[in-house]
């Protein structure tokens, strides 16, 4: 792992906010409507259910379209984090138009129990694309505990470790494991398009890092939490292998694989608690 791997990791983020907040990006105008949610939070609700009366805190938030949803199941408070300040900037923007009671704060993830204080939370929520850009499962799982007040449930949807672990897109459309399952010091890309948005990424190079599904659990489990729930799904909130996905005929804004779907997990939901006092 290079040294520089967070400055290559904040510098391609911020050159993604442009694009993810203009044409072809995140449908920013449908929070208008107050009673929309973002097709994430929205796929999410079954499992996540209403947050009345609780204090919310979003990690990685990017520019908020979650975080903002997140507000609308009856939260307290919620609070966005994230170490780009494009977007922050583009979140506090977004939930002014949205009329939403959400907090964005500038920090690394790694700063969060400074920037917000221990125990300030009774729920942390880490949206789908977060964990691969973080070198040590472990440290995170403390982050977490520390965050959360006793009681505090950590919920997550994420991409499986096996999806991370995948070939690019291939020609003759086979599932093919060719990069790391298991934590390592990090694999280097260089994606010059996005998931949103039309252009180059100006700074296409990342830093990603993956993490087992045995290495998850067991932080979080030596980090004092008990696992709760634990689902593993066949939709992907993005299309990752091009013409072998089509959208999913049961979720807006999901993707499944068009043949075969029964072939390997896209994601999973991990729900877990931290014990009362």
């Amino acid at each position: 792992m290079t040294d520089d791997w967070r400055a290559i990791n904040l510098a391609n983020w911020e050159s993604r906010v442009p694009m993810h907040t203009g044409v072809g990006g995140y449908d920013l105008a449908s929070f208008d409507d107050p009673a929309y949610l973002s097709p994430v939070v929205r796929y999410d609700l079954p499992r996540l259910g209403r947050l009345d009366g609780l204090d919310v805190v979003h990690l990685q938030c990017h520019i908020g379209t979650d975080t903002v949803s997140l507000d609308r199941l009856g939260a307290k408070s919620v609070t966005g984090l994230d170490f780009s300040p494009s977007a922050v900037e583009a979140g506090r923007v977004l939930a002014a138009r949205a009329g939403a009671n959400v907090t964005f704060v500038e920090a690394d993830v790694h700063d969060a129990v400074d920037a917000l204080g221990p125990g300030c939370t009774d729920v942390v929520y880490t949206g789908i694309g977060a964990l691969c850009w973080l070198p040590d499962i472990r440290r995170w799982a403390g982050i977490v505990a520390a965050l959360l007040r006793p009681g505090g449930r950590l919920f997550v949807r994420e991409g499986h470790p096996v999806l991370w672990a995948m070939s690019d897109p291939r020609p003759d459309g086979l599932l093919v494991i060719e990069y790391p399952y298991f934590e390592t010091p990090g694999t280097l890309f260089v994606e010059h398009e996005s998931y949103l948005g039309s252009g180059a990424v100006p700074s296409p190079e990342s830093i990603v890092f993956n993490h087992g599904l045995g290495e998850i659990f067991s932080a979080l489990l030596d980090a004092g939490l008990t696992i709760t729930g634990f689902e593993e799904h066949r939709e992907l909130a993005w299309n990752f292998f091009d013409e072998a996905m089509s959208a999913s005929p049961d979720f807006e804004g999901e993707f499944v694989l068009t043949e075969g779907g029964e072939r390997m997990p896209m994601t999973y939901t991990l729900q877990a608690v931290k014990a009362g006092p």
